[in-house]
């Protein structure tokens, strides 16, 4: 049985920050349905960077509740040629808005962290216990960086002032709203647009970056958002928790499975002389399991959606 309701969403004003991001959008959706009373901003009215703005238009909004999922986001290559960004940009955000939130009198705040920030050589599912106990993932440091640092201000905040604050940490998550860039992408929103692309023009080979042999977790955001609103109404915990439980396939799977579901039958080229990241990285979901959430989208599915939402959106690739 799911574990029951501790913060009632109804009537609540909830801060959706980076409402516009796959999650955050994910996430307006989900809320719409809670009676909860809607609060998002642009980031071209609210430099979240900027200590100050936050302060004063958390100030102005009198948020109740805050999911933070507003970051600097984006694959190896991003993450590689990006690294002052990625530190900066995303300590600050997670910096200011927690404190804004605590200094606001915001009764229940959820971070999101980022399953990047488990060791690259943790034990397989990686539990959450697993945080800071071995090197990162070079590839993507810069940002685990700056997520580690947010959970530990929730866990701060919580010790210091007793603020209901919260951390969650998503597996792999795809579906609408997806970054399709080449360069900045993550692996599906990449892959994605390079074989559409072929599909279109009906090249091929398309390269896919590494052996193809590393084994991920893929989660649809729509589920996670389902989760996350679950988490917000039922947990409150200073331990971190995983948002996981979709589907581990390898590259060189996904890669396939992205083909069938565009139609691609082109072929695929690895290229071995781009780095793989972690060897594999799934999620222990076991925490979330046993307080009564799982997923329902199946890879496939979710893939489907997400290409589908990709054609209707052409603007956004």
């Amino acid at each position: 049985m799911p574990a029951e309701k501790i913060y009632n969403l109804s009537g609540k004003r909830v801060w959706v920050a980076g409402h516009n991001g796959m999650v955050g959008a994910a996430l307006v959706r989900r809320l719409a349905g809670t009676g909860a009373v809607l609060l998002t901003v642009d980031r071209s009215a609210l430099d979240l960077r900027s200590q100050s703005a936050v302060r004063d238009w958390v100030a102005a909004h009198r948020p109740d509740a805050v999911f933070v999922a507003a970051a600097t986001v984006g694959g190896i290559e991003a993450n590689r040629t990006r690294p002052a960004e990625f530190l900066y940009d995303n300590l600050m955000i997670a910096a200011n808005v927690i404190d804004a939130a605590a200094a606001g009198g915001v009764s229940k705040l959820l971070f999101l962290g980022s399953s990047c920030f488990y060791p690259r050589a943790a034990e397989q599912p990686i539990g959450e216990e697993a945080m800071l106990t071995g090197p990162l993932e070079p590839t993507n440091e810069w940002y685990a960086v700056a997520k580690i640092s947010g959970v530990k201000l929730c866990e701060a905040y919580r010790r210091q002032y007793g603020k209901d604050f919260i951390a969650a940490v998503p597996t792999n998550l795809y579906g609408p709203g997806d970054d399709f860039d080449f360069a900045s992408g993550h692996v599906i929103g990449a892959l994605m647009s390079k074989i559409h692309r072929a599909h279109e023009s009906g090249t091929g080979p398309v390269e896919v970056w590494g052996t193809g042999r590393p084994e991920r977790e893929f989660l649809f955001v729509d589920d996670a958002a389902e989760a996350l609103v679950f988490l917000m109404e039922r947990y409150s915990e200073e331990e971190i928790i995983n948002v996981a439980g979709g589907e581990t396939v390898s590259i060189a799977e996904l890669a396939r499975l992205i083909a069938g579901v565009i139609g691609y039958q082109g072929g695929l080229r690895f290229d071995t002389g781009k780095p793989d990241g972690m060897p594999r990285k799934v999620l222990d979901p076991t925490r979330l399991q046993a307080a009564g959430w799982r997923s329902t989208a199946s890879l496939r599915e979710g893939l489907a959606e997400t290409y589908a939402w990709f054609l209707a959106n052409p603007d956004r690739r």
